[in-house]
């Protein structure tokens, strides 16, 4: 078993191993005391992995109460963690009881904003079933849902007390979900790792995926402790977020899915890098036929000047700026703020 210690808070445990989601009860025996657990998943997941990661739960004396949403982004918003929150107040959870989230990211960010604010907080525990979520996003506290107005406005920081990541469940992943997840994979080398890069150029990563997740999860942890709370170094992890978040807005959050909007996102900035002589020549042309190799989107059909107007309520903006990541290279990057009147040019636009 590959095993990780993110040092914040209390800090907790990332659990590596295939096979490792039948024992899910023993391990969350081990971090939630409480006798009442909220299972917490979707209409896409539950049916292969819930009856028997409750019964898992079950055999450790918990009383295991399924709440099963309806998959996809579109669920992620305030009234479903109203939802979750109605639910187990009706059944009467206290502050020493808990959540298991046993999803993707969706079903994480969601449950971990449901136990961020239950009660002024109770512990949960990540199953995440998703490449994307294995690698990212069940890991450094980051929860909340979106708003029209835009991707993931309304959240909070709530550590877990435990992440459980079994890489077989990626079997059951079509080969979109898989390539979806590779997008924040190819991230992770561009910010940190031109190695990692590269053996994602050469390699395929279905045959060192343990290896593949523990690299992408160890230098997360890294970021994370080093700022918990994101502001500084953690909005590196933001590489080509911010154009991708907008890409998500405009197609309201359908058709084009999450790892695909930041894929499109990397490519933007780094070309936008390029023209300002800021980002080595050809790095734009790397990443975008590393993203051909698992058949994810390099474009966008949306015209640059929407997409720019779509960034306006991103969350990293600070007053009338906004904080974009750009490469000196692969595996080298850095924090640039421009100011808001700036953008445009910096796209290419209104030259």
């Amino acid at each position: 078993m590959k095993k990780l210690t993110v040092n914040v808070n209390r800090g907790y445990d990332i659990l590596i191993e295939k096979g490792l989601i039948a024992r899910a009860g023993e391990l969350v025996s081990g971090v939630l005391s409480g006798r009442k657990l909220a299972l917490i998943s979707d209409t896409n997941v539950y049916p292969i992995y819930g009856d028997g990661v409750k019964a898992s739960l079950e055999a450790q004396g918990y009383t295991v109460f399924e709440y099963i949403f309806q998959a996809g982004e579109a669920s992620k918003k305030p009234s479903s963690v109203i939802d979750m929150l109605e639910f187990m107040a009706d059944k009467g959870f206290s502050r020493n009881d808990g959540i298991v989230a046993l999803g993707g990211g969706v079903c994480g960010d969601m449950a971990g904003f449901a136990a961020a604010i239950f009660l002024r907080g109770i512990d949960f525990v990540q199953i995440p079933t998703t490449l994307l979520s294995q690698v990212d996003s069940s890991v450094g506290g980051k929860t909340g849902v979106d708003l029209p107005q835009g991707k993931n406005l309304c959240g909070a920081f709530h550590q877990p007390r435990l992440v459980i990541i079994d890489p077989n469940v990626l079997d059951s992943l079509s080969e979109h979900f898989f390539a979806d997840g590779m997008g924040e994979v190819i991230k992770y080398g561009c910010i940190k790792s031109s190695e990692l890069f590269e053996r994602l150029e050469k390699e395929n990563p279905k045959d060192f995926i343990e290896d593949l997740i523990f690299q992408c999860v160890d230098i997360k942890r890294q970021v994370v402790e080093n700022d918990e709370k994101e502001h500084g170094e953690r909005a590196l992890l933001n590489f080509g977020h911010t154009c991708g978040h907008a890409i998500e807005k405009l197609w309201n959050f359908q058709t084009v899915s999450h790892g695909e909007a930041v894929g499109i996102g990397m490519v933007m900035i780094s070309r936008a890098g390029e023209q300002a002589g800021i980002t080595q020549p050809g790095t734009a042309d790397r990443i975008a036929a590393l993203l051909k190799k698992y058949n994810m989107k390099t474009a966008d059909t949306h015209k640059t000047e929407d997409i720019i107007n779509a960034m306006g309520a991103d969350k990293k903006r600070t007053g009338t700026a906004l904080k974009f990541v750009l490469l000196n290279s692969i595996g080298s990057s850095f924090i640039k703020p421009v100011a808001m009147e700036d953008i445009s040019k910096l796209f290419g636009e209104n030259q």
